[in-house]
């Protein structure tokens, strides 16, 4: 999931600066820099929660039971991955039997993950479309939070080497998110794909508001 939330978010938000900033915004934004954790603040947003709680339940068959597979598929593969470590730590390994030990592991893994994937595709791809709709507002959020706390420049948190938590805005975005975006659908229409133009926008503006996540 998280892999899925950063590539959302660099589609999203190609470039996090005051030169993003327009107009009167700009104009009110200083030269101080903050820092922002973008997926964090899409994973803590309202919209996100009740999503993921609203997932969990409309497909608890189908995660259940990839779950399940899931280690079935690792209990499979773990004496595979035991047997090459072995190998490898022989006083004189056979290289000729490690390479094949290794393309049967890869092959292993790679099936595996197209099963599973199989197997996921439906919450997936709900996952995948309620993300992308809280990432279409990120970009206002950031920009609003900016202007509110008068931050010209934003950096991500590993970019930056120190800096003191008065400058962290990842919590403003957190609130500007759940003003803009306090609730999004977890269905897709039919022809929806992860990263398609105007995805978010096909979206009702209000969906159901389910319950807290239970976990």
């Amino acid at each position: 999931m998280k892999t899925l939330t950063k590539a959302l978010l660099l589609a999203a938000l190609p470039l996090a600066t005051a030169a993003a900033l327009p107009g009167a915004a700009y104009a009110q934004a200083s030269t101080e820099v903050g820092v922002a954790n973008l997926e964090e603040a899409v994973g803590k947003s309202n919209a996100w929660i009740l999503a993921a709680n609203q997932i969990r339940t409309t497909y608890k068959a189908q995660i259940d039971a990839v779950e399940a597979r899931s280690k079935v598929l690792t209990a499979e593969l773990q004496p595979m991955i035991t047997a090459f470590q072995a190998a490898q730590r022989a006083p004189t390994p056979n290289q000729a039997s490690l390479q094949q030990q290794a393309v049967a592991i890869q092959a292993k893994q790679q099936a595996a993950q197209r099963e599973l994937g199989a197997m996921s595709v439906n919450f997936d791809r709900a996952t995948a479309y309620s993300q992308e709709q809280i990432a279409a507002k990120l970009d206002g959020a950031l920009k609003a939070a900016m202007v509110a706390k008068k931050i010209g420049i934003v950096l991500q948190p590993q970019a930056a080497i120190s800096y003191q938590p008065a400058r962290d805005i990842t919590g403003d975005i957190v609130a500007q998110l759940n003003a803009t975006v306090p609730t999004v659908n977890i269905t897709p229409p039919a022809n929806w794909q992860p990263g398609g133009q105007g995805a978010a926008q096909a979206a009702p503006a209000t969906a159901p508001k389910p319950a807290a996540p239970g976990r």
